[in-house]
Order: structure tokens, then C-alpha cells, then sequence
């Protein structure tokens, strides 16, 4: 039976067990005081609200690689002057034009890096530009350029051993000593590529063939804006050696082997 305390508490009888309960006191929010005979088991804390979760940021667009410009590389034609953008976005900034020919005539040619599609489902394509300065690329809708073509080439020109070396699916096919820009005048380093194929006039110093590159020598004054060049030479004793203003010079027999093998998309890395 309760019984009252001298203190005004209430004790109750429980078996061999007394659990002394005294006036309520405040119990802090969220807290919960769990009491069984024998005494205080625990404490509980209550759930407090919880601040809800930030949305998830949206995924970005998934990058599919089109060339590794080593053993598969591919290359398109312009289908109209379309605004070469930073990024695949119609509101990127803009960092130049397609163009429909080359400074010299023929169809011009942009090699395609990579492809993704944006958050409106338009298909876009990462390429080289031929442009000053060297090394750049830019984003085209898809639709702006024509078909792809692949290539499965690399030409490597190294500028200190005076060499270059035709490779084609891992194996090399053609090697030539070159000659290189000078000092004042050097050939420029990069990622290029292969964009035009010439038939010079006879009797000129570029020799029966001419390939143009998506390379700008620092000689913008040259015919043509300063495009780099691979050609002949009306001096091959100059061979291997830096007689160039930035072009890439070869013997008459080395030339008519590679007219052979090197093809429009083909591309060149100078080192």
C-alpha cells in the first residue's frame, strides 16, 4: 500500500524493492527518464527534426572518346560555319567558327576528340581547331559537322633527332630524316594534324607534294597565314638539319614514300 513520507514523498511497497518517487521535477525537452523497479534503467533521447537532405546535383553528361590521336583517330568535314563553343552548351562562350576550306582550298577538316550529349539530349563533339593560337579545341553540335572517317595513323616528328616515323595500327610503315625551323623560326610543338594535300606548282621549292597541318608557324606574314607545312626542298644537302621557317622538309624520295601512306585526318605529333 502507499505510504507518505516525512517529506512528502510517496513510497511504494514492491516486494522486497521500494522506489522512491518524489515530486515531479522539470524533465529537459527531448529527454526521456525510463524508471522500473529497481531504479532508473536509461536514458532516451527523442528524435529531433531534422534539416531535409540537399537535392542531389545533377550528373554530368557522360564523355564517350572518339580519337586517342595514336591508333584510332577520327575526322570530319564542316557542314556549315557553326559557333565553336568552350563547353556542350548552346550559352558557353564562344571561342570561334567552323570554316567550310582550308586557306588554300580544299574542304577543311576538324578532327573529333570526343562526343557527349547535353541535359536537352543535343549531341555535341569535342575538336581541334586549326587556328592561332596553336592547341586549341572547342564544342560543335554534332549536326554541324558530316560524317566521321577514321584513321588508325600517328606521324611523330622529333625536332632534336631530326627524325620522323609514320606508325599505322602499332607498326611502323615509314622513317625519314627531316629538316626542322630554325632557332628564330622554330617548328612549333603539339597535338596536330593532317588537313590538306597539295600538288605544288613544278619548279617551286616545295618539291612535287605538299601536306598541310592544322599547325601556325610564328611567320604569320607567310603565303597562306604561316600554315606548317610537310614538303620537298629545292636544297636537300640541308637535310637532316633547321633550314625551315617552321615548316617540316623532306628529300624527293622520302616525300613520294610517305604521299603514299600519309591520308587527310592523319595525326601529327611534334616533339
Amino acid at each position: 500500500m502507499p505510504r507518505t513520507a516525512p517529506n512528502g514523498a510517496r513510497t511504494l511497497a514492491e516486494g522486497h524493492t521500494r522506489v522512491i518517487v518524489r515530486h515531479p521535477a522539470p524533465v529537459l525537452s527531448g529527454v526521456v527518464v525510463l524508471l522500473v523497479a529497481g531504479g532508473v534503467v536509461g536514458v532516451a533521447h527523442a528524435a529531433q527534426p531534422t534539416a531535409p537532405a540537399a537535392p542531389a546535383a545533377a550528373p554530368a553528361p557522360a564523355v564517350t572518346p572518339l580519337s586517342d590521336e595514336r591508333t584510332l583517330s577520327r575526322w570530319a568535314h564542316a557542314e556549315g560555319r557553326a559557333i565553336v563553343r568552350r563547353s556542350p552548351s548552346d550559352e558557353a562562350r564562344a571561342v570561334g567558327r567552323l570554316r567550310l576550306d582550308t586557306e588554300d582550298g580544299p574542304p577543311e577538316v576538324y578532327l573529333a576528340l570526343e562526343r557527349t550529349v547535353d541535359a536537352e539530349g543535343t549531341p555535341w563533339i569535342k575538336v581541334r581547331l586549326p587556328a592561332r593560337p596553336n592547341g586549341q579545341t572547342g564544342w560543335v553540335p554534332r549536326s554541324a559537322l558530316g560524317g566521321l572517317h577514321r584513321n588508325t595513323s600517328l606521324l611523330r616528328v622529333d625536332r632534336r633527332t631530326l627524325r620522323a616515323t609514320l606508325v599505322r595500327d602499332g607498326r611502323t610503315i615509314w622513317r625519314a630524316r627531316v629538316g626542322v625551323g630554325k632557332r628564330a623560326t622554330p617548328t612549333p610543338a603539339g597535338r596536330f594534324y593532317v588537313r590538306e594535300r597539295l600538288v605544288p606548282a613544278s619548279g617551286t621549292i616545295y618539291g612535287s607534294l605538299a601536306f598541310g597541318l592544322s599547325a601556325y608557324a610564328q611567320v604569320s606574314e607567310w603565303p597562306g597565314g604561316g600554315v606548317v607545312g610537310i614538303h620537298g626542298t629545292d636544297a636537300p644537302a640541308l637535310i637532316p638539319g633547321r633550314p625551315s621557317h617552321g615548316c617540316v622538309r623532306l628529300r624527293a624520295r622520302d616525300l613520294r614514300r610517305l604521299g603514299r601512306l600519309l591520308t587527310i585526318g592523319t595525326p601529327v605529333r611534334i616533339v
